[in-house]
């Protein structure tokens, strides 16, 4: 019983310092998505630049990523020169997250639209089945409608040859 008394507390503290060096390589930065493997949410919104009505099946029938951006992100601006560039290599879906439509189309018109369709989500509601915790996040979504990938953050050419590139290549 006394051996158990004093090798108890050894036990504890090597526990404790496995989780403490866990935690030093984890980035307190990045949440963990729950969609990740899971079909996209069914969705009914509309297309910012032409109101048609935009839905799950509508969404590209290869690998694309999905962007979330708004106009009142200072972050999207500085990954949107990026994201015009990616979008001649991959698809690319925009979602107006908790935007006006008047402010979302004044800036793509100022900064240019790389996005193959623009879904406009002024309530937040697809942001919020998303798991979006603000813009801009980019998720990455196989030919099958399937949530591979989710980025929180910029975009820029770093982010997407260390975490996009790989898991695209994988998938295409």
């Amino acid at each position: 019983m006394n051996r158990l008394m004093l090798w108890l507390p050894l036990g504890v503290f090597a526990v404790l310092v496995g989780f403490f060096f866990k935690g030093l390589t984890m980035d307190p930065g990045e949440q963990p998505s729950a969609l990740i493997g899971e079909p996209f949410p069914v969705f009914d919104l509309t297309d910012l630049n032409t109101g048609e009505r935009l839905s799950r099946e509508t969404l590209p029938n290869q690998p694309f990523l999905l962007n979330v951006w708004a106009s009142w992100c200072i972050t999207c601006q500085v990954e949107h020169p990026y994201l015009t560039q990616l979008s001649e290599q991959v698809p690319i879906v925009g979602l107006n997250y908790k935007d006006t439509e008047k402010a979302a189309k004044n800036w793509l018109e100022k900064l240019g639209d790389p996005y193959a369709l623009q879904i406009f989500d002024p309530t937040g509601r697809l942001g919020l089945d998303l798991g979006v915790a603000g813009a801009p996040e980019t998720f990455l979504v196989d030919s099958n409608g399937v949530i591979r990938l989710r980025v929180q953050g910029e975009v820029n050419a770093r982010v997407f040859a260390q975490k996009i590139r790989p898991r695209l290549d994988t998938i295409r």
